[in-house]
């Protein structure tokens, strides 16, 4: 299994707005995609800033590569998402899960 770890920041006033999207749209997407096996959205605060986590479980690199392209360190951000940030990372880490506790 893998994690694929992505970050994005929204301004303080419109720190609802990518939780909103991510709710309605990136759930779908990922719930969608052949190997995704769950993930979490977390949020902290950071001065006038809002700091979006989001990880993401995998089966395999192969799985995550069918979900982004040929490059699996390519973030994959649509429009939508990309309206409700200030600032996001265009590309992502993954680790391999050497050990589960759920």
């Amino acid at each position: 299994m893998f994690i694929r770890e992505w970050r994005g920041r929204a301004n303080q006033a419109e720190a609802a707005k990518y939780p909103d999207y991510f709710r309605r749209e990136v759930i779908r997407q990922l719930r969608e995609a052949p190997g995704f096996k769950g993930g979490h959205l977390s949020r902290r605060a950071d001065g006038d800033q809002v700091e979006f986590l989001v990880l993401t479980r995998w089966t395999s690199m192969d799985a995550i590569r069918e979900f982004t392209g040929s490059v699996a360190e390519h973030a994959v951000l649509d429009p939508g998402a990309m309206a409700t940030l200030v600032a996001y990372d265009h590309s992502v880490r993954h680790y391999e899960v050497l050990e589960d506790l759920s």
